[in-house]
């Protein structure tokens, strides 16, 4: 398993092992201090997680002792970074206003909740327009995200709003709608993207290939700039391309297959962006998780496209 900080430069076409920081979702089962813990066993770098149930509105106050032992395991373990994802239920692309202002009040909750387990990123996906039409989504979202910065201005989490599969009226399945979404945001700078393989893959950029990888990441850089890339999810998909079906698969078994992989993780221009699981768990999560992790570093050192590829 690698350790540690950013490596030695390797050549124009391969990245430094140590500078790759490979992991997964993690439960908060039985408490959030036991999440850096199960990284551990699975053989994490960086990891994921909920802070709170992702199926309920409610969130259980977080007590002093369990933030104390979430930032000591993490230190103990020499996990990070640590990426949070919001609940399942938010849309803050919601055309009803009942439902827009309790997603905007719960994702406050979120971002509070991040700022003091000092987790530097919340990932969240836009949202769905429901019938109201992308454009009305777009603004939606970035009005919520304006009153939230306004509400929070010291806070220091960053908000990345995920690519998706495009299913149903799901916003962000292609780059030009996030770019719409930041251009209306004023705070633009407290905003990042996470780019994941299979919902993109669904979504219709094909990065099977050398040319579609790096077509897909011209697309990206002109749209939003690489700069804003701050975490990655890495899972196969289980349907093809331009499905716009969001089902992830085990690295390898599903439609993308290991060749974008291995483009993806020996990009020097990616090399520090923590990389995260988000794949089957099945009935025992540290052996689902070694195996993909697994499969990922043995990838590693390969030839990629290299720091300012175009």
């Amino acid at each position: 398993m690698t350790r540690g900080g950013p490596g030695a430069a390797g050549t124009r076409s391969r990245t430094p092992r140590a500078a790759v920081r490979l992991g997964s979702h993690m439960s908060i089962s039985g408490g959030l201090d036991q999440a850096p813990l199960r990284g551990r066993q699975a053989g994490c770098d960086t990891i994921q997680v909920f802070t709170k149930s992702n199926r309920q509105w409610a969130a259980r106050p977080l007590g002093d002792r369990e933030v104390e032992g979430f930032k000591a395991n993490l230190a103990a373990t020499g996990i990070g970074p640590v990426v949070a994802h919001d609940c399942y239920l938010l849309n803050l692309a919601a055309p009803r206003p009942a439902l827009w202002r309790r997603s905007v009040a719960a994702f406050r909750v979120e971002m509070e909740r991040a700022e003091r387990l000092g987790i530097p990123y919340l990932v969240t996906h836009p949202g769905a327009h429901l019938g109201a039409g992308v454009a009305e989504g777009i603004v939606r979202v970035a009005e919520a995200l304006n009153r939230l910065h306004a509400a929070l201005p010291a806070a220091r989490v960053q908000v990345l709003l995920e690519t998706t599969a495009g299913q149903g009226s799901s916003l962000g399945r292609r780059f030009e709608e996030l770019a719409a979404i930041l251009a209306r945001v004023e705070r633009a700078d407290r905003v990042g993207i996470c780019l994941d393989t299979c919902h993109v893959f669904a979504a219709g950029y094909d990065i099977r290939s050398a040319e579609g990888y790096r077509q897909t990441l011209r697309e990206l850089d002109g749209c939003l700039g690489l700069r804003r890339l701050k975490a990655i999810h890495l899972n196969d998909s289980v349907q093809g391309l331009g499905s716009r079906v969001d089902r992830h698969a085990h690295i390898g078994e599903g439609r993308l297959g290991l060749e974008a992989f291995r483009l993806i993780l020996n990009d020097r221009r990616l090399a520090r962006i923590p990389m995260i699981l988000e794949t089957p768990k099945d009935h025992d999560f540290v052996k689902a998780d070694r195996r993909n992790l697994g499969r990922l570093r043995r990838l590693l050192g390969g030839s990629g496209p290299g720091r300012g590829a175009t």
